[in-house]
């Protein structure tokens, strides 16, 4: 019987190469390829559970729900990927989307509305997004309106395609 012997320089060197493909935290798979057209369905069915919870700063459930917990809730119940849970970690994770119209469903889009204050949401498709408005509650909004126009900040990509 012939055994082979590997170096242990080898075997540190293919342990390296391993950890480092899994510990990639800009990109973050889903478990599943989404398409688009997938990912807009999902999020309008999560609308659908949600559109009567009211506001609620801190909240993180149907008795009462904030922009980030909202977008946290959503990720984790309908895509299986955790993300942080505020929108100053939210907005630094995934890929930045440069341009408006380069959005594509399931890109985090954030606003600046205040000296300190950030809001963030779910783009859908069409200019749309899907996110949590302290007077309305769980809502859709248009990037084209005089109010998010104006604060509209950046965009983050956090689903993707393999």
């Amino acid at each position: 019987m012939t055994t082979h012997k590997l170096s242990i320089p080898y075997i540190v060197i293919f342990s390296l190469l391993i950890s480092a493909c899994a510990n990639n935290p800009t990109k973050i798979k889903t478990t599943a390829p989404h398409l688009a057209s997938n990912v807009t369905q999902t999020l309008y069915t999560q609308y659908a559970e949600w559109k009567s919870v009211k506001y609620k700063w801190g909240g993180i459930s149907k008795s009462g729900i904030d922009c980030s917990g909202f977008v946290y809730r959503t990720f984790a119940d309908k895509f299986n990927i955790k993300l942080p849970r505020t929108t100053k970690q939210q907005v630094n994770r995934g890929t930045t989307v440069n341009q408006q119209s380069e959005l594509s469903a399931g890109d985090l889009v954030f606003f600046k509305t205040g000296l300190y204050q950030r809001h963030v949401g779910i783009y859908l498709k069409n200019r749309k997004f899907l996110h949590v408005s302290t007077s309305k509650g769980v809502t859709i909004s248009h990037l084209d309106n005089s109010y998010w126009r104006k604060k509209y900040w950046t965009a983050i990509r956090v689903l993707y395609s393999p």
